[in-house]
């Protein structure tokens, strides 16, 4: 176990914050630190996008714990470290047939990550957050004492989405779903405008795997013009039909291209996110309305095909905004916050996909859209967000606590109300209080 002061900085890589950095590679070294340290947050593989895995004073990074324990095939039961990757569970369960129930957006993060931001995937509408599929969990409290907690419990309930702030995540026991190949059944509907996407979105509820990309430039007419993707896992006949002699799981692939330096901060500028926009429309229109089959990792993890991808943005980092509307405000919420996207900055990435209601105490989904986009680190944007900030709560809406760098307490207490003030009450019975804390938690009161 070593430990020293580093600036570290979550994926987006806004902000950076000076912190002791503890590696810890034994789950049993990390109660005594509990006991005898304050200010102190866990960080699995850096993928929160904000400041949620930068502690106060002190951060523990946990990518040692990164043993598989036990699996058992008839259930699908895993037993895992909060380290291990999720890349690493895929890699290793796939050829089995076993495939995560929910993933993220990125393979390239840790079960304990995972539960503590309670992820939720292209499939939330119908099987819910990542902590729907946790068994059990251990924990290090504030105390130091280790407690194992499941459904049901209190615990549990504020540990997923809690974002690390009930304690240290040490193991977990998930279920697996079973899968035939490793492929996915995709079928694209080209969506002309955002009544069309809302309205597609719908209709592909009983799917699977839901979501949408979004051309945020689309203005008029267009105005949130999308391809929506509906999937489900391929079986062998359907590997049989639509690609014979195919392998039953493709490879993973990708990490080929690289970004190896920061890019300019004009690369990502109008001009160039048009017309990508616009091939990338014209592209999944021409193939609309046939089913097709996709390999798992371009499926899920398109942007893990480049490495360090997060540099496109430049030297100063970026800002992502998920936000979540409940259905009812949405449609109006949604069209406003693209008019101020078409005609502020372009977002790179504009994904929109339905939820179901969350899990945990602090889970982001609530039953409505989600919306989510990316900006260069800027002064302008940063006041765009604000903005966007005031449609969100105005519609009783919230943001992504896993994907925020930036917002104000008066967006998250607006957003999160009566389950943060459950949330601090549960903290302070267990002396969390300032003894467990992140940049996050700071700024939001929490």
């Amino acid at each position: 176990m070593s430990a020293d002061t580093q600036t570290i900085a979550g994926w987006g890589r806004y902000p950076r914050r000076a912190t002791r950095l503890i590696a810890v590679r034994e789950q049993a070294a990390v109660a005594p630190l509990h006991r005898a340290e304050t200010g102190l947050i866990a960080r699995g593989n850096g993928r929160a996008y904000g400041d949620a895995a930068l502690g106060d004073t002190t951060t523990l990074a946990l990518g040692g714990l990164d043993r598989m324990i036990a699996f058992d095939p008839e259930t699908g039961h895993l037993a895992v470290e909060a380290g291990v990757l999720l890349a690493d569970i895929i890699d290793a369960f796939l050829p089995r047939g076993f495939f995560p129930a929910v993933v993220p957006g990125t393979r390239y993060v840790t079960v304990g990550g995972m539960i503590a931001a309670d992820i939720h995937g292209k499939n939330h509408h119908g099987a819910g957050g990542f902590g729907a599929h946790v068994e059990n969990l251990t924990l290090a409290l504030p105390d130091g004492t280790v407690r194992t907690c499941g459904p049901g419990a209190d615990l549990f309930a504020a540990t997923v989405g809690g974002m690390g702030l009930t304690g240290t995540i040490l193991r977990a026991t998930l279920r697996l779903r079973r899968i035939e190949t490793g492929w996915i059944r995709q079928r694209t509907v080209a969506a002309a405008d955002l009544d069309a996407a809302m309205a597609a979105l719908e209709a592909a509820n009983g799917s699977t795997y839901a979501v949408a990309w979004i051309d945020c430039l689309a203005r008029g007419a267009a105005r949130g013009r999308a391809l929506v993707y509906g999937g489900e896992h391929a079986t062998r006949a359907d590997l049989a039909d639509l690609a014979p002699g195919s392998p039953l799981n493709p490879p993973a692939g990708g990490g080929a291209l690289a970004v190896p330096f920061d890019l300019p901060a004009l690369t990502l500028n109008r001009l160039s996110v048009g017309a990508f926009n616009a091939l990338y429309y014209g592209r999944g229109r021409a193939g609309a309305g046939r089913d097709s089959l996709v390999g798992w990792a371009p499926y899920f993890f398109p942007l893990d095909g480049i490495r360090d991808w997060n540099r496109i943005y430049g030297a100063r980092g970026f800002l992502q905004h998920q936000c979540v509307i409940p259905k009812a405000r949405s449609r109006a919420a949604l069209a406003e916050i693209l008019d101020r996207v078409a005609h502020a900055a372009p977002s790179f990435l504009a994904v929109l996909k339905l939820l179901g209601p969350g899990g945990g105490v602090m889970s982001f989904p609530l039953a409505g859209y989600t919306l989510t986009l990316d900006f260069p680190a800027s002064p302008a944007n940063l006041a765009l967000l604000d903005d966007l900030d005031a449609i969100v709560r105005a519609a009783g809406g919230r943001l992504y606590l896993a994907k925020d760098a930036r917002q104000s307490r008066d967006t998250f207490e607006a957003g999160y109300g009566d389950a943060a003030t459950r949330f601090r009450a549960l903290r302070r019975d267990l002396g969390a209080d300032g003894r467990i804390a992140s940049g996050l938690s700071r700024r939001l009161g929490l």
